[in-house]
């Protein structure tokens, strides 16, 4: 009978663990934290919440923006290439990702002014 409990304990422990999908914030190039609050469950599979904030500053203009993703993998660092900055950040426990950039803010102009700065940055670095 004991042996019977045990198994049973077992499967349900095991189907507890497949089920648990990880839960993330996440939103697309917003220039501010309160609109990165979305809760996602991420698909299967998923290990870490990610997020990435990127900064560039020219002709005395700076702008910042924020992403949060689910990943599968994720690695931490800051990458910088003439004047833009782009610092990722992983963790791995429910909505841990809650907390983004310091103070990010910009208007439209500057946040067209920073993409373009990272796609001629990261297309030149690629030819």
């Amino acid at each position: 009978m004991m042996a019977a409990y045990t198994s049973l304990i077992l499967v349900i422990a095991l189907c507890v663990a497949t089920v648990y999908s990880l839960n993330c914030y996440t939103c697309s190039l917003q220039t501010s934290n309160a609109n990165c609050q979305t809760s996602t469950t991420c698909s299967s599979g998923t290990a870490y919440c990610q997020t990435i904030v990127g900064s560039a500053s020219s002709g005395g203009i700076s702008a910042s923006v924020i992403s949060k993703t689910c990943e599968t993998s994720c690695t931490a660092g800051t990458y910088s290439v003439s004047g833009a900055t782009a610092t990722t950040s992983c963790c791995n426990t429910d909505l841990c990702n809650v907390s983004g950039g310091a103070s990010i803010k910009a208007s439209s102009a500057t946040i067209i002014l920073v993409l373009g700065s990272l796609l001629t940055i990261l297309r030149s670095s690629v030819l």
